[in-house]
C-alpha cells in the first residue's frame, strides 16, 4: 500500500531532521556498500593460518608461535569486520542540511580537530539544557 502525500511529507521531514541532527548516522544508514568477497577470503585464510600456528605452538610447546598465531588470527578477523578505507575520504559530519535542502559545511567540518568537536558538542548540550 503506497504512502499518502501527508505520510510522504512527514517521512521526508523526519529524514531531514535526522540528517541535520546526526549527519554521520544518516550517512551510515544511506550507504549501501558491501564488502567484497576477496576481503572475506583473505580474512578466512589469515584466520586459518593463525589457528594453525596457534595449534602448532600449543602442540610443540612453543608459546611464542602460539602467540604469533593468535595475533594473526585476531588481525584477520579484525580485517574482515573493519570498515574499508576509501582513498582520502574522511569520516564524520560534512555539513548540515537546511530546510531548503542546501548543505552548509558544519563547524567541525571547517575546523576539524577532535578537541574542538568535543568542545562544540559540550557547548551545544549546555545551551540546549537552558
Amino acid at each position: 500500500m503506497p504512502l499518502s502525500e501527508y505520510e510522504q511529507r512527514v517521512l521526508e521531514q523526519m529524514e531531514r531532521q535526522l540528517t541535520s541532527d546526526d549527519p554521520r548516522l544518516a550517512n551510515t544508514l544511506t550507504q549501501r556498500g558491501r564488502r567484497s568477497v576477496s576481503r572475506y577470503l583473505i580474512a578466512g585464510t589469515g584466520a586459518a593460518i593463525g589457528l594453525l600456528l596457534l595449534v602448532l605452538g600449543a602442540a610443540g610447546s612453543l608459546p611464542l608461535l602460539g602467540v604469533v598465531g593468535f595475533v594473526v588470527m585476531f588481525a584477520a578477523v579484525a580485517f574482515a569486520f573493519a570498515d574499508p578505507q576509501r582513498g582520502g575520504r574522511r569520516s564524520g559530519p560534512r555539513g548540515v542540511v537546511q530546510a531548503d535542502g542546501a548543505v552548509r559545511p558544519s563547524a567541525s567540518a571547517r575546523k576539524g580537530g577532535f578537541m574542538s568537536r568535543l568542545e562544540q558538542r559540550w557547548d551545544r548540550r549546555r545551551d540546549e539544557g537552558r
